[in-house]
């Protein structure tokens, strides 16, 4: 399986985004006592009643974020002689100020896959127990405006300067154990202890790239790194330029990557009858990983790319090709366009991506509605986002607690919402953060990639806490 850079860039472009960004629960589900998983959220927060999730089904969190669209990159294509309705940015029809005039200086794509296999929390020890155990998958690329400026401008500028081209991937299982334990009737305070096993990580990051015109042909200068770790993994590199990585594959028989730990910490704080405070830090940990294979840049050696020059996608440049045809030909002009060379095997320590939330729930109605707000926000350099929500929760009944929500945050603004049925000896929830307004017929967002969906079946026993 390749893992080249500029693979996974026109992959993602292309809207087939592999599962990254922050894998766990609903933000929707923050204000809700009943949500079961909501703990992921604040360890703070205790569970309504003991509970035990239904293997691999107790919480299935999937979803997508970016400050970029499908429609950022393919348009409409009105010339009668073609047999294609749609082209990319690069054809001719689609001026250069119309296309990156849309863009960001950063563009970034952050996907997510989290699944808990198996979890449960119990009243005992003075306060609520959790106990999880769940797969996670975070990718981020990070694609920088003068790269398309480079690719639709060309010939007509002469000089770029290209930075912040880096693309991520972590995947790891995740073994934690809870505890929160009420101080007294205002402040209840909670940790999580995380015991983290590494199945894959790829971290690829071009800082500078120096694209200069010589004659007709650039020549390029860059300054990058990849390390790749996935148990029993090598590069595959080219015979007849020794070093040059081409791709990568791994062994049979693979196995874990790495090991690491973390730690989650909450605090809830309830001033007068109504009003509670609420904040917590999640994953503040690191992963070790084992047998990294390192792939540098020769930062003193300059190459020759000859451009993109294998797109047909005007008329006069030949039959037009379909835009699958044309992603795939920027795919393999873009793998011309760096080149990595194998350094070998290294240990190394990467820490994990970080969340502060800060919340804010005003209740009302004997506590049948509330108010909420809560900010979030996501540290993990170059893929920094953070958000602002505004929430509506309801309990018309003991067993059923909803909430709609508003949210602004770096990708933009959002619709969100979470339906939580709690009645004694289970609960069912589904919800999404990030609703798809606008779809192709393929139901990829035509808009930015801003999209998720949580849901999940478990099981309830012992008394109600409220």
């Amino acid at each position: 399986m390749k893992l080249r850079l500029q693979i996974i860039i026109l992959f993602l472009l292309a809207g087939g985004a592999s599962t990254n960004i922050l894998a766990q629960t609903l933000n929707s589900s923050y204000f809700l006592e009943g949500a079961t998983f909501r703990h992921q959220l604040n360890p703070a927060f205790m569970g309504e009643r003991n509970y035990i999730s239904i293997p691999l089904l107790g919480n299935i969190n999937v979803g997508t974020s970016s400050n970029i669209g499908l429609t950022d990159f393919i348009y409409k294509y009105n010339d009668p002689e073609s047999k294609y309705d749609l082209t990319t940015f690069m054809s001719s029809s689609v001026s250069r100020e119309e296309f990156l005039g849309n863009l960001k200086t950063n563009n970034q794509i952050n996907t997510n896959f989290g699944l808990t296999i198996l979890s449960a929390g119990f009243y005992g020890c003075g306060g609520f127990n959790t106990i999880e155990l769940g797969v996670k998958s975070n990718s981020s690329v990070n694609l920088p405006y003068e790269l398309f400026n480079f690719m639709k401008t060309g010939m007509d500028q002469e000089v770029y300067h290209i930075k912040n081209f880096a693309a991520n991937s972590n995947n790891y299982v995740e073994l934690a154990l809870g505890h929160a334990h009420e101080i007294n009737d205002r402040l209840t305070i909670g940790a999580k202890l995380k015991f983290l096993v590494g199945g894959a990580n790829v971290d690829t990051k071009i800082d500078q790239m120096d694209i200069e015109l010589t004659g007709d042909k650039w020549q390029i200068m860059a300054n990058g790194t990849i390390n790749t770790t996935v148990g029993g993994g090598y590069y595959k590199t080219k015979a007849e330029n020794p070093g040059e990585i081409t791709g990568f594959d791994v062994e049979k028989n693979a196995g874990p990557a790495g090991y690491g730990a973390g730690i989650d910490l909450g605090a809830t704080y309830k001033i007068g009858d109504n009003f509670i405070l609420s904040a917590s830090v999640l994953d503040l940990g690191f992963i070790n990983w084992k047998n990294s294979l390192k792939g540098a840049t020769h930062n003193n050696e300059p190459f020759t790319f000859d451009g993109f020059n294998n797109i047909a996608v005007d008329p006069e440049d030949g039959d037009p090709n379909s835009v699958d045809e044309q992603f795939e030909n920027m795919k393999d002009d873009l793998e011309d366009m760096t080149k990595f060379y194998d350094e070998g095997k290294v240990n190394r320590t990467t820490t994990l991506a970080s969340t502060v939330n800060f919340g804010a729930e005003y209740l009302f109605l004997n506590d049948k509605m509330s108010l909420g707000a809560l900010t979030t926000t996501h540290i993990n350099k170059p893929y920094t986002w953070s958000q602002a929500m505004a929430a509506l929760n309801m309990r018309p009944a003991r067993w059923l607690d909803a909430s709609v929500n508003y949210s602004y945050s770096t990708f933009g603004s959002n619709l969100g919402w979470m339906l939580n049925i709690h009645p004694k000896g289970f609960t069912f929830f589904v919800g999404s953060d990030r609703m798809i307004t606008n779809v192709t017929p393929q139901y990829i967002p035509t808009n930015n990639f801003n999209t998720n969906i949580c849901f999940g079946f478990n099981i309830t026993f012992g008394r109600c806490r409220n």
